[in-house]
């Protein structure tokens, strides 16, 4: 029997700030390019003709503090329209002497705040100091995330929105069209579920930065192919992109990029073992997937910070 400390929404949210999040996110990358933890691609769950899917994310970080974790996270793309997050399911961490299971906590809110969270590691390390101008594409849950993480790395003086459902972000300016968006941008955050590319090519303006956050399937994709044939690409993982991100495996396909177009992950930029923006004027894309050793390095801050305040419930498992 084990005492296992259960952490709901407003918990996880409480306890995970944004700004100590970026920092938390960064430390893992770091971590997963020195090859101290163990992160397999996720495996996925989606029968056919089914909109909804089931993914299961394990990772284990061995050395003088072993652990656990795994994410089960059920995908509903129509919650949107009823209210409700998108993203449902639980982070588990388990004990990585005994694997006594330690906690449960809220998925959705760890992944919103930890994906958005490594944007704004890789804006940090990438969009240009000068930049003044934000577009996101998107106003759902990764839409509102991005706006805070996004303004935790960078002083905007224009902040731009363009979603099918107008109104959802106040304290915005709103567009009526995604090209009218991102035509002035610096920083550019794609948070949709489109299935077919929002971006183009010809709207960016020189030296803009984009984080393509929306797809994590083979079979859709945000940005145009133009766009990720001229971009430096920066990812997360390179393992997980080549099997899992419908943005660089159809443009792929066509024979517009390959696996070397890959320059860096963001943990080799951290490191000092990547290369990262060569000018001002360079297109640079980081493709977001979402990696579990994120999850597990999120959940433990949680419960770290839980364990020292008496957060949560504790139950006998």
């Amino acid at each position: 029997m084990s005492d296992v400390r259960i952490l709901d929404h407003d918990d996880v949210t409480r306890l995970l700030p944004m700004r100590e999040c970026i920092d938390v996110m960064a430390t893992a990358l770091a971590s997963l390019a020195r090859g101290e933890v163990h992160n397999p691609l996720r495996f996925v769950v989606r029968p056919p003709e089914e909109p909804s899917l089931l993914g299961l994310m394990p990772a284990h970080r061995g050395g003088a503090e072993k652990i656990w974790a795994l994410k089960t996270i059920a995908i509903f793309p129509g919650n949107s329209a009823l209210g409700l997050d998108s993203h449902q399911g639980f982070v588990a961490l388990f004990d990585g002497e005994t694997g006594a299971p330690l906690t449960l906590m809220n998925a959705g809110a760890i992944t919103a705040i930890r994906t958005a969270a490594v944007s704004g590691v890789a804006t940090r390390l990438l969009a240009r100091d000068d930049a003044k101008v934000l577009a996101i594409l998107g106003a759902g849950v990764q839409g509102k995330s991005h706006l805070e993480a996004m303004r935790a790395v960078r002083d905007f003086d224009r902040i731009v929105v363009w979603s099918r459902t107008p109104g959802r972000i106040a304290g915005v300016d709103e567009a009526p069209t995604a090209e009218e968006a991102v035509r002035d941008a610096d920083v550019v955050v794609t948070a949709t579920y489109a299935a077919e590319p929002i971006l183009e090519r010809a709207w960016l303006k020189p030296g803009v930065h984009i984080n393509a956050v929306g797809s994590s399937i083979p079979t859709t994709r945000e940005l145009d192919s133009a766009t990720m044939r001229d971009a430096a690409l920066f990812v997360d993982r390179r393992e997980s992109t080549v099997n899992e991100s419908g943005d660089f495996l159809i443009p792929q396909r066509e024979g517009v990029v390959g696996a070397e177009h890959i320059r860096a992950e963001l943990g080799e930029l951290l490191i000092g073992s990547g290369e990262g923006r060569r000018s001002h004027d360079e297109l640079t894309v980081f493709k977001s997937l979402g990696l579990a050793v994120e999850d597990l390095a999120a959940a433990e801050y949680v419960l770290q910070r839980a364990e020292a305040e008496g957060a949560g419930v504790v139950v006998s498992l």
